[in-house]
């Protein structure tokens, strides 16, 4: 009986499935890469990596190629990799794997390069799996279980929403994700994946629209949450909604008290509201710069789903540093100009 296996899902993957592999490879006991098809050496690499090849005929039903390549495993605890990813901190920790029954969540470290929504995005997402767990859904696919969630010391870098690897991927997302909304138009999390997808594309107003319906489907207590109300309200401002950017601020504000990402975002509408209505600018600046202080003071929150890394530091110095600049402030902005470099290191 193997203790724990790699499983993957692959096509076309050729430029990014070595570096995966190699990651994973001194941490588990076996690699399972589940071909769906490719057309270039992604199987052969792969082989080479040290993977057992299977392969599978891609019907557009992530769940159905998960299921199907856990079906390979004899592992008590399977380890799920994209081709995108790869262990990037705390591999170790697999050494010791939970006691009981639980999803293992680990927090994945998403790259970013376009407008709005830029940086390293955080979240956490159940990602070893005890034998037996499957998943269900064609798109954006989720374990199937009613095991509590324990969160490893584990990072998982990735790279498919950078501009080039969306590209790669072409429509595909969106279509199944359509596909999916027909059939379930009142899920919350479909319109929010949707809505990510189109902001990735640089699509505002489309984006804009799915996330709002996103917010008014999704419940309070739903885990993506923060990442959900941050990013809709860079969405309205990226589509020319301001005021409902705003409007949304004041809504969420007592629910994020501890959230640089919130407050970060919370300045940056404020400092557009100055820059539309100059005559006002005397109230709306010391709110933006109230805002960024504040990022400061509670730091990085990694924990956060959907955190981008700076905004607790880096991010809101540089922003404090431009705001005294342009305000005439020189020794204010040196100030926060050093300390943001300091926060980069």
């Amino acid at each position: 009986m193997t203790r724990l296996a790699m499983v993957m899902i692959a096509r076309d993957e050729a430029g990014l499935i070595a570096r995966a592999l190699g990651s994973a490879r001194l941490h588990v006991d076996r690699m399972i890469v589940l071909d769906t098809g490719s057309t270039d050496a992604t199987p052969e690499i792969a082989a080479a990596a040290g993977a057992e090849i299977r392969s599978f005929t891609w019907c557009d039903d992530f769940a159905a190629a998960r299921n199907a390549a856990l079906a390979h495993s004899d592992a008590d605890w399977n380890l799920i990799l994209d081709a995108d990813e790869w262990i990037e901190d705390g591999g170790n920790a697999l050494a010791i794997l939970p006691a009981t029954d639980v999803l293992g969540e680990v927090r994945v470290a998403s790259r970013m390069d376009q407008p709005g929504a830029n940086g390293t995005a955080q979240a956490w997402l159940p990602r070893l799996l005890p034998r037996g767990v499957c998943y269900a859904g064609r798109i954006h696919e989720q374990p199937v279980s009613d095991f509590p969630r324990l969160r490893l010391p584990i990072t998982l870098g990735h790279d498919g929403y950078t501009t080039d690897n969306l590209a790669r991927k072409g429509a595909r997302n969106e279509t199944l994700l359509m596909r999916e909304l027909e059939d379930a138009p009142e899920d919350a999390y479909l319109w929010f994946q949707l809505a990510k997808e189109h902001q990735a594309r640089g699509r505002t107003p489309q984006a804009a629209l799915c996330f709002r319906e996103a917010l008014r489907l999704a419940g309070a207590d739903v885990p993506y949450r923060h990442a959900l109300v941050v990013r809709t309200m860079i969405a309205l401002k990226a589509a020319g909604d301001l005021r409902a950017a705003l409007v949304l601020a004041d809504a969420e504000v007592a629910c994020w008290p501890e959230s640089p990402d919130f407050y970060f975002t919370v300045g940056d509408l404020y400092l557009e509201a100055a820059s539309q209505n100059p005559a006002k600018a005397d109230d709306f600046l010391p709110i933006a710069e109230r805002a960024w202080k504040h990022c400061l003071e509670i730091g990085e929150r990694p924990d956060l789903d959907g955190a981008v890394d700076g905004r607790g530091g880096a991010l809101a110095a540089h922003n404090l540093a431009a705001l005294y600049g342009a305000l005439g402030q020189a020794e204010l902005a040196a100030r926060y100009h050093a300390l943001a470099e300091t926060l980069r290191r």
